[in-house]
């Protein structure tokens, strides 16, 4: 076994294989570029080594720098990760030129599985089910037109050298053909500088479900079963899981039999994952092979027990496969959600910021969470905006979905935007927790699964009254235990916050024993205790419910996010009014209900003024405070100034009713 490796790669999947090297008590060297200094898969390793600057083709994509820190450190071999040189033939050429060894396949079966259509020619030959379709050399756009009718219509064209969902065109009749092909070659050569296409029978309503494969290099091969990586949006996978549902026994049987063909018809050695498009019936064809290690490899874990990790460096240092294959066996069921900063209900929109507040789910046997980041970390423009995997795992697929329901209401994130709330769509959905599955789920489903989920006046109610405890609780008021009272005052609050570019005013006063509050029309009466500063409990008529809830002191405004139902609902405090009420007994003094300064004074000693007349403002806890007159009449004295520091308790104004 290794003592040392170099990992070149970052985040969730450096944090990844440093956990399994730490296990196995393998030393660790990281790399990194500008952006990645003060990254959590930097801090984990043992040593780190800066590559270059932030963009990866200045830093992770150097072949020459990553071998050079290998040398220089002592690592023995280098774990390429996912992305970036994982599949480059190049890199894992150059690793065994320098006597490194590659965590991977030979270069020959990179070489072999990296383009589409050659690919294709060694599975035919191999007997691996293929679509229907032309994989051959001959690239005249006239003989394609022709294999093309031949085929039949709808159909796909493909880039050879493509992936991720480049350089690929639906063609849905005869005429439009030479078009796409045309513009589906011109993509090709400006994402992979390669124009040869293959041409498949475009599959009606296709799942996409790929076998995990493992070849060591004493020539044993054995599958670890198969996944589901149906739900997608753009030829990007969303959530997966293991194993396939609702497809028969014996057309997993012929897909796995096939995925393991397929590695040995390219001597593989290490983890690869063999991906097909499947029927609705079940039926099966080869579509590609991914040589490495893949996003979701979580869920095979998971049901299967076996770190694939662990198997990785085991049979990369020469090991035998750790288990044959009828000691592997399958156990329940298992699936992943891509947790991303980005806004589903605004196309996809990326949301780079830092991440202000990270608090996921309690984690156990059947809760798991991989992640490269941690609470005050930046999501960058420069590298993928995943936050974290979660996984989830039950005795059957229906507990599994109860597991990931739950999970994702418990994990929370604040700062920027992210698609938790669309993930909760997904698993919530008809379709999904039916296991009706094929690749257009998402876009067949966007009324439902792109719909923001709307605040409730509960919500903006316990928004309001925690807001409130929150200041009160930082400022140590005298007034704490009984906020709202006054001495001869019933004191009412209206509270102005933004939320959805929408402006809410809400309305509260102390009751004998609870809140009452007055939103939207409605009034709800609560009664809250904060239990921590990120949660409080709060009653209902008599349901008692824990709200999670994260205040962004760091942000001008003091915002207050409120996590329910998966979604995080943001408001941004705008303005505080204090009055009383109309029938209340107004004699006496007004009093500043916690420390702040005194922002503006627009009335003197001695001047009459009328009911809610603005009397003074100040500023506390970045929210500006409005004191208004409780009733008509004439004011006795003010005691401060502008600029005047307050203590919570201080008299503002000494106020007489007219």
């Amino acid at each position: 076994m290794f003592t040392k490796i170099l990992i070149a790669n970052r985040g969730e999947i450096g944090c990844r294989v440093i956990a399994t090297a730490k296990k196995l008590g393998i030393s660790t060297v990281a790399v990194y570029s500008d952006a990645d200094k003060n990254a959590q898969h930097v801090k984990q390793a043992d040593e780190a080594v800066y590559i270059g600057a932030s963009p990866p083709t200045q830093s992770y994509l150097q072949i020459d720098k990553i071998i050079n820190a290998a040398k220089a450190t002592g690592a023995q071999a280098i774990h390429p990760g996912y992305g970036f040189l994982s599949e480059n033939d190049q890199f894992a050429q150059a690793c065994a030129d320098n006597g490194i060894v590659f965590i991977g396949p030979p270069v020959s079966a990179i070489l072999d599985m990296g383009l589409k259509a050659t690919s294709k020619a060694l599975m035919e030959k191999a007997g691996v089910p293929l679509t229907p379709g032309y994989h051959g050399t001959n690239q005249d756009a006239d003989f394609l037109k022709q294999q093309a009718d031949t085929i039949g219509y709808p159909l796909l064209i493909k880039a050879s050298a493509g992936g991720g969902g480049k350089g690929m065109r639906l063609v849905e009749k005869s005429e439009d053909f030479v078009e796409l092909l045309d513009s589906c070659r011109a993509e090709a050569k400006s994402s992979f500088g390669n124009t040869d296409v293959l041409i498949e029978r475009y599959v009606i309503n296709p799942r996409h479900v790929e076998v995990q494969v493992f070849g060591d290099a004493h020539g044993n091969y054995v599958h670890l079963y198969e996944r589901d990586c149906s739900v997608q949006r753009r030829h990007q996978k969303v959530i997966e899981e293991a194993p396939a549902p609702n497809i028969s026994e014996d057309k997993l049987a012929i897909m796995r039999q096939a995925a393991i063909d397929a590695a040995h018809a390219v001597n593989y050695v290490g983890a690869g994952t063999v991906e097909f498009i499947v029927e609705q019936d079940g039926t099966a064809y080869f579509m590609e092979m991914n040589t490495r290690l893949q996003v979701e490899h979580p869920v095979t874990e998971m049901v299967t027990g076996v770190d694939l990790v662990e198997w990785q460096l085991r049979v990369a240092s020469g090991e035998p496969l750790p288990k044959s294959q009828d000691q592997i066996t399958c156990q329940g069921h298992a699936m992943e959600a891509r947790i991303y900063a980005e806004i589903p209900e605004d196309g996809y929109l990326p949301a780079i910021g830092k991440i202000t507040h990270l608090s996921p789910p309690a984690l156990n046997a059947r809760v798991r969470v991989d992640s490269g980041v941690i609470e005050g970390d930046e999501i960058s423009t420069f590298y993928d905006p995943m936050i974290a995997k979660l996984i989830t795992y039950g005795d059957d697929r229906t507990q599994c979905l109860v597991q990931m329901h739950h999970a994702l209401n418990d994990f929370h994130v604040g700062g920027l935007g992210n698609n938790i709330a669309f993930l909760d769509r997904i698993v919530r959905s008809e379709a999904f927790s039916s296991a009706t599955l094929d690749t257009g789920l998402i876009a067949k489903n966007e009324s439902e699964l792109l719909t923001r989920d709307e605040v409730r006046s509960e919500e903006v109610a316990m928004a309001a009254v925690i807001s409130f405890l929150l200041q009160l609780d930082q400022s140590k008021s005298p007034w704490h235990d009984r906020p709202l009272w006054r001495s001869n005052i019933v004191m009412t609050q209206t509270v102005e916050f933004e939320h959805a570019d929408q402006s809410l005013v809400i309305e509260m006063r102390q009751a004998c024993d609870d809140y009452e509050v007055h939103v939207n029309g409605e009034t709800i009466h609560l009664d809250a205790t904060l239990l921590s500063n990120t949660c409080a409990e709060i009653i209902i008529d008599g349901k008692r419910q824990i709200v999670p809830f994260y205040h962004d002191t760091t942000h001008h405004k003091g915002n207050l996010t409120l996590f329910r139902r998966a979604n995080a609902f943001v408001f941004a405090p705008k303005a505080v009014n204090y009055g009383a009420d109309d029938d209340a007994d107004t004699a006496g003094g007004l009093k500043a209900m916690m420390p702040g300064m005194v922002t503006a004074v627009m009335v003197e000693k001695g001047q009459g003024v009328k009911k809610d007349e603005t009397l003074l403002t100040l500023e506390a806890m970045k929210i500006t405070y409005t004191i208004k007159a409780p009733a008509d009449g004439i004011v006795q004295e003010v005691f401060f100034g502008v600029g005047d520091q307050l203590a919570a308790g201080d008299e503002l104004v000494a106020f007489e009713k007219a």
